[in-house]
This record gives C-alpha cells, sequence and structure tokens, in this order.
C-alpha cells in the first residue's frame, strides 16, 4: 500500500487481494486472509473468482489471439467477432432489442446512450434532412442550433458514472460532482419508499404519484430527449419502486415522443433473479436502450435499429468494445445457463430475505432476489459494521447514507447466506 501510494491515491483501498489465490465466493488479500466476498468487486463479479469457465478460455486459441492483437473494432472488426456479437450480447438481448452498441464502462454506455438520444430526437426535428450549414458551423462553438438545449431527465439519488454527460445526470453523492461544470439537466424526485412494502400500500403509492407529476411538470419547462433511470438505485442507496411506477414512467415517455432508457449497469446479468431487472416490470413495449456493464465484464447498451443515427461515426471511439471481455461475457451467459444461476440466486435471495427480515437491528430490509440491501442506525453504525464484518471475514460494502447493500455472486447459495448471517449477528 505505501508503495502503491508513491503513484496512486489508496485512500479508498479496504485492502490489497491476492487473486492468484482467491477462489469461488472467497477472496484472499496479500496477507492470506480468506474472506466471504459479498461485495465482488463492486457488484462486478458473476460466477467467481478463478471460475474453471474462464481459466479455460485463457487456453483458447481464440482468446490468445484476441488478447494479443486488439482491434480497432469500428474499422477493422476480427472475423469471429460477429460470432462473440451474437454469443455474448444478442443471445441475452432483452426482448425487443435488435442492436448492441459496445463500449469500455458503465458510465460510457450511459453516455453514448444519452449521444443516441439527442441525435435520434435532432433528427427527427429537421425530418430526417441533412444538416444545414448554421448548425455545422455552430456546433462548432458549442452554440446552438448546432448544440442544441437539449436535456436528459435523470432522478434524485441516481447514479449513471463519472463522466461529463452521465455526471450530469448523476445526484447519488456531492462528492462525486463537486467542482466540475455540469449542464443544467432536470431531475425529478424518487419515490422514497417505506419498508415493509405490504405495510405501507397507500403511503408508497402516493409518494410514486407525486414523483411521476413532478416528471410531467419538468417536461413542460425543459426539453427532454430522455429520461434515464435505474432499476434499483444503486450507489444512491438501494432505492426501490413498484412496477407500476416504472410502466407509467414508460407511458409519459410515449406520450411525450421522449426516449426511456433504463440503466441495467449494476442490476444487469441475473443479480436480481432474472438476467434483466427490468424484466420484472412487465413492461407492455421494451425500452428504448438498456445499458450494462459490471457483471457482464462488458459494457455498452442496447438499441432498435430504427435509433442508429442516419451517418457512420456518430456513435464511435478507437476500440468500441473489447473482442475479449466479449468472450468473456460468452463464457459468463453459458454458466448463468448451464447451470440454472438464476434459479439459484432467486433461492438464495428469498432465503436472505426472510432471514434478515426477523433480525430486528436491521432497518428497513428491501430486494429484489439476490440484490438485498438494508439501513443501520447512522452512517457511522454503517461504516462500523462494514469493518467489523471485514475483521470476522466478511467483505461487505456500503451505499448512499447509512445503507449496507450485498453484492453476492451468481454462485453464492445458501451456505454461503448462512455464514454471512452467522456473521452479522457476531458484527451486530
Amino acid at each position: 500500500m505505501k508503495r502503491l501510494d508513491n503513484y496512486q491515491d489508496t485512500r479508498s483501498v479496504f485492502f490489497v487481494a491476492d487473486f492468484e489465490k482467491s477462489i469461488g465466493n472467497y477472496i484472499m488479500d496479500a496477507d492470506g486472509n480468506a474472506m466471504l466476498d459479498v461485495f465482488a468487486q463492486i457488484a462486478s463479479i458473476p460466477i467467481g473468482y478463478n471460475n474453471p469457465a474462464f481459466l479455460n478460455l485463457a487456453k483458447d486459441p481464440a482468446f490468445q489471439t484476441a488478447l494479443a492483437n486488439r482491434a480497432a473494432l469500428g474499422v477493422n472488426p476480427s472475423k469471429d467477432w460477429v460470432d462473440s456479437v451474437e454469443k455474448a450480447f444478442m443471445r441475452v438481448a432483452p426482448v425487443g432489442m435488435s442492436n448492441v452498441f459496445t463500449v469500455m464502462c458503465g458510465s460510457c454506455a450511459n453516455e453514448n446512450a444519452f449521444k443516441t438520444a439527442f441525435m435520434y430526437k435532432a433528427a427527427k426535428r429537421r425530418g430526417d434532412k441533412d444538416f444545414s450549414l448554421n448548425e455545422l458551423q455552430s456546433c462548432m462553438s458549442n452554440q446552438a442550433p448546432g448544440s442544441p438545449d437539449m436535456a436528459i431527465l435523470s432522478f434524485s439519488r441516481g447514479f449513471h458514472g463519472r463522466l461529463f454527460g452521465s455526471l450530469a445526470a448523476t445526484a447519488s453523492k456531492a462528492i462525486h460532482k463537486v467542482d466540475i461544470p455540469a449542464f443544467n439537466w432536470p431531475k425529478a424526485p424518487f419515490p422514497e419508499l417505506k419498508y415493509p412494502r405490504h405495510m405501507h400500500k397507500e403511503y408508497n403509492r402516493q409518494v410514486e404519484q407525486e414523483s411521476l407529476h413532478e416528471v410531467e411538470q419538468l417536461l413542460n419547462k425543459h426539453d427532454v430527449a430522455a429520461i434515464v433511470v435505474e432499476p434499483i438505485q444503486s450507489e444512491g442507496g438501494d432505492n426501490h419502486a413498484s412496477p407500476n411506477f416504472f410502466r407509467q414512467l414508460q407511458a409519459i415517455c410515449q406520450k411525450n415522443d421522449i426516449l426511456f432508457i433504463v440503466d441495467e449497469v449494476q442490476t444487469g446479468v441475473g443479480a436480481t433473479g432474472t438476467f434483466w431487472a427490468h424484466e420484472a416490470w412487465d413492461l407492455p413495449t421494451p425500452p428504448d436502450m438498456v445499458t450494462f456493464s459490471k457483471k457482464f465484464q462488458a459494457a455498452g447498451f442496447y438499441l432498435n435499429r430504427r435509433l442508429r443515427p442516419t451517418q457512420p461515426y456518430r456513435l464511435y471511439n478507437t476500440w468500441m468494445g473489447d473482442p475479449v471481455r466479449a468472450m468473456q461475457a460468452a463464457a459468463i451467459v453459458n454458466e448463468i445457463q448451464d447451470k440454472r444461476l438464476l434459479d439459484n440466486v432467486k433461492n438464495v435471495g428469498s432465503y436472505l430475505q426472510h432471514n434478515l427480515s426477523e433480525n430486528n437491528k436491521l432497518q428497513s430490509v428491501r430486494g429484489q432476489g439476490a440484490f438485498i440491501a438494508f439501513d443501520l442506525e447512522s452512517p457511522a453504525k454503517r461504516d462500523k459494521f462494514l469493518t467489523d464484518m471485514r475483521q470476522l471475514g466478511v467483505n461487505v460494502g456500503g451505499c448512499g447514507e447509512k445503507t449496507v447493500r450485498l453484492r453476492p455472486m451468481l454462485t453464492f447459495q445458501k451456505h454461503h447466506a448462512d455464514i454471512l448471517l452467522d456473521t452479522m449477528e457476531r458484527a451486530l
């Protein structure tokens, strides 16, 4: 740590890991301490450390070729790139999604989804005509009409990334945003539900309706190209809303001819018991875009072909994804399907939620599948709990003001849950 701090800021580091010795649901630190990992590299490890599926993949000549020769996929896609696109991304594409744009991280995914929304809305307004000379000249000075004053509407306590557009849509913690210039984009209040939800149905219904009303008010005041929302606000405190809330939100988008973007960077790839968390909403029509990263080990967003820009190079960068990570993503899909890991997530998640709900030391237990959280009395008590848990051999993380979030891997089983519950009792 001391050596590393000479070159990089280590103040956020919990411990130094020994990934070579980590296995399955257990992470090893540099001093040889093994911990049950229920944080999983900020919710990004899907099928366990050193999974044989990944280790065997590393022996595949095609994987080695991709590792030795990184392609600029926009100009020279490798001959097997389309195989990876089909085996990884399109195989589990959300219903109604026919295209995928691959990038490098979750922030990049949201950033490019926002750009897609702006380009689509601008093209509709000009009637799909060519750009005017005024538009082409004014955009070079960051002025209208070429750089229009359009916006993305997001929600309070939401997190969508740390690049300029994604950060402008973010409102989880001030430390993420302070000192950074931002677009003047509107934010609606996300519903603050009370738990357990079955005991506060009327209150929760009312706060959801108030949120939707504010969304409609903001749409009257701003030129909005899209609304972006997380199925569960993860960094902001694991905040939930009902399926009906999201169905009504989509209906508002459709009524106002704006795009509906679902940010599944943290919730996607099985953590909630379905491959995509928004499957639980039972939407009448698909979202317009779905962004992903983390557990997929690759990043990007799904869209429909109608949202493709009319000119090339408008959604573009040097690498446009990574063939190595796409092969890993295909291996992840294989593991999830072959080992029925979504069923495992549902069963273990139900077991965990039931047992946590019985613990009167925990507040506002909530979850979907194994994507679970609870609150403690204060931020200080939450922070001490996280440290105590690591000292007792379980790695967990926090979010929001005083929330503990559980982010187990898809291979987390009932006996791991028992270890977690027993260790929590000791820590509490």
